[in-house]
């Protein structure tokens, strides 16, 4: 039997590309786990077909930018699940921004998802985990971008960098509750979001989607674009056991385009 039967976990932004993944490679690992998503139609499409293939899944609405809506989902799954160990605040927005034509609103926005949405799931997490009486795991989503900055992506990058300095502290402030958060830094995955990337990337410098793509693919070392399931493997082994001595670390999985 899986050290992981009757553990929990939810992710938000699953109901398609990284997330949905990350959440199907949890749920073949024995978790329950909690599709957590802003499109509610997409997350119960996952959860119904991860149940009727023996796993243990529940759908769930969350708009992560507001603080109410993450914590009501969370408790929802906590319930729903019979427990919960472990929270992966994957949700995220990647637009293309030229620096001159990001808008106030557009900072707002992205900030709000991205760095407030992260904040609020870690705090949900600790309510839950401290209500049930034991630890658990916190796992954030950053980037590449948010290791090395990435041109045309000023907000993106910003935000992502900002992921990794909220995990770093909340990892030395959540330890005594054993308690610990990582991160995990993707590369240039093969998902909407970042074929929309490329798309409005090579728009701006009049090329095709191809060339916009290659203008982030063309340093990895392994020379392939990374499918969702390379990525949802480093989440798997940061959401169980092997990885009970690494806190406030930044797991890149990115098929070597940087070396730290």
């Amino acid at each position: 039997m899986s050290s992981l039967n009757n553990k929990a976990a939810l992710v938000t932004g699953s109901g398609q590309g990284i997330g949905e993944a990350i959440v199907r490679r949890l749920s073949a690992d024995g978790f329950a786990v909690a599709i957590a998503d802003l499109n509610l139609e997409n997350a119960e499409k996952v959860a119904e077909d991860l149940n009727q293939n023996g796993g243990k899944a529940v759908a769930v609405q969350v708009d992560v930018s507001d603080r109410d809506s993450v914590f009501a989902a969370v408790r929802k799954a906590a319930e729903a699940l019979g427990g919960f160990d472990v929270l992966v605040n994957n949700a995220g927005l990647g637009p293309t921004t030229p620096i001159e034509t990001i808008t106030p609103k557009q900072f707002d926005l992205v900030y709000r998802v991205n760095v407030a949405g992260t904040l609020w799931g870690i705090q949900a997490a600790i309510e839950q985990f401290k209500k049930l009486g034991h630890g658990g795991k916190i796992i954030n989503a950053t980037s590449q971008a948010g290791v090395v900055g990435n041109p045309n992506l000023a907000l993106y990058s910003g935000t992502k960098f900002a992921v990794r300095g909220i995990t770093q502290v909340a990892a030395r402030d959540l330890a005594e509750l054993g308690i610990t958060v990582n991160a995990f830094a993707p590369g240039i995955v093969k998902t909407p979001m970042m074929y929309d990337i490329a798309h409005q990337v090579g728009q701006n410098a009049g090329k095709d989607d191809e060339w916009g793509m290659q203008t982030f693919a063309k340093d990895i070392a392994l020379k392939r674009l990374s499918e969702p399931e390379d990525v949802a493997a480093g989440v798997a082994f940061l959401a169980g056991p092997d990885s009970n001595y690494m806190t406030g670390q930044t797991l890149e999985v990115d098929g070597g385009m940087q070396f730290h």
